[in-house]
């Protein structure tokens, strides 16, 4: 039987899930509100963040930025530093430029609809689908890793569901199953689904609400088989290095390219090491590049892994010195920082982890 057929079974599917979501949803602080600005921080936030990180970044960015306004009059560093932590850091920076967009175009408002939602700088199907049905009770089905592997296994979909064809089959099944009244609750009820009982090894199938129409519970000795798992690519892995220069308390730190990853937060310098190159001759050239003087390049302090998204890195941190200061003029992508002051910068992760291993070093040492 096609359950997307039958009208009985629709109805059926669609009161099971959503009594199971009123029951069993966690409560999560972005669940409190469906106003609009809330929604869209929430969704952004969680397009590459586990929802176990989720509650305290997002109070905070909140209570920071309490509505549109708010953060289209923040500056981009300051937002950048709410997000500190959270990675893949273009989400704030488009999300900063859709908030000036929105109050010199729209009053700060969000628009209700689908298609305009895609029009906004870092909002894609996903995030249009989920900020439509749930601040909006538009019914547009969202598709994100959870309700993918809910949909493969309730439907036994076998082919990759990376496949565009297999997607759109994804998508006009949930425009069947998603209830034109409560759509925003349907949609999160999927996704919780996904997070808590369907989950991607040992699922809980005993407490699935639509245990009764899955096929891959029904038909197949293993459900975990679906989705079919592709290999991973190896990523690849990169030696980069990071100089420590010292003036009294201050540090010598930079503000990466804002058209660049990571652009707009602030870094020790250095770069990436060329194929056989040292890791010393390394930092010379990239801080004469920048500096236009080559620096006496000293011992190395400290090391750390830090992995990306597509690349893993090993960053490595050497004592550096110069006879006199680098000459830094008018260059705002440049300064000496004190400790007070590169606590308020936004850094990423690497980096800040590197810049906390430096300080202990020299507590050590004094």
């Amino acid at each position: 039987m096609n359950l997307l057929s039958n009208d009985k079974v629709v109805r059926e599917l669609r009161r099971r899930l959503l009594r199971w979501y009123a029951n069993h949803k966690r409560p999560l602080a972005w669940r409190e509100s469906k106003e609009p600005y809330r929604v869209w921080v929430s969704e952004i936030m969680l397009q590459q963040t586990r929802v176990e990180q989720m509650d305290d970044y997002y109070l905070r960015f909140l209570h920071l930025f309490p509505c549109v306004a708010d953060l289209a009059r923040a500056s981009e560093e300051q937002v950048l530093k709410a997000w500190e932590g959270l990675g893949y850091y273009s989400r704030a920076r488009n999300m900063w430029k859709t908030a000036k967009k929105l109050v010199d175009e729209r009053q700060g408002r969000l628009p209700e609809t689908y298609d305009a939602l895609l029009e906004l700088p870092g909002i894609g199907p996903y995030t249009a689908a989920a900020i439509s049905s749930i601040a909006f009770d538009r019914p547009h089905p969202v598709l994100d890793g959870n309700v993918v592997r809910v949909f493969c296994r309730l439907l036994r979909i076998e082919d990759d569901p990376r496949k565009s064809a297999i997607r759109a089959r994804m998508i006009a099944a949930g425009e069947v199953l998603i209830t034109s009244d409560r759509p925003g609750d349907f949609n999160q009820a999927l996704m919780e689904l996904g997070a808590c009982v369907c989950i991607p090894t040992n699922p809980r199938c005993g407490h699935c609400p639509l245990q009764d129409w899955c096929r891959a519970h029904r038909e197949l000795d293993d459900p975990t088989q679906l989705p079919r798992k592709t290999p991973k690519k190896k990523r690849p892995h990169h030696h980069e290095i990071a100089g420590y220069l010292r003036r009294g308390d201050s540090v010598l730190v930079r503000r990466r390219p804002s058209d660049q990853m990571l652009g707009g937060l602030w870094e020790l310098p250095g770069g990436r090491i060329h194929d056989g190159e040292k890791p010393r001759a390394a930092l010379g050239r990239n801080l004469k590049e920048w500096l236009g003087r080559r620096p006496r390049i000293g011992i190395q302090l400290t090391e750390i892994a830090h992995g990306y998204s597509h690349f893993t890195i090993t960053l490595s941190a050497f004592a550096a010195t110069m006879a006199d200061d680098p000459p830094l003029g008018k260059n705002k992508d440049w300064r000496w920082a004190e400790p007070q002051e590169l606590e308020e910068l936004p850094f990423d992760r690497a980096h800040r982890r590197l810049l906390d291993q430096l300080f202990a070093i020299d507590a050590a040492v004094i």
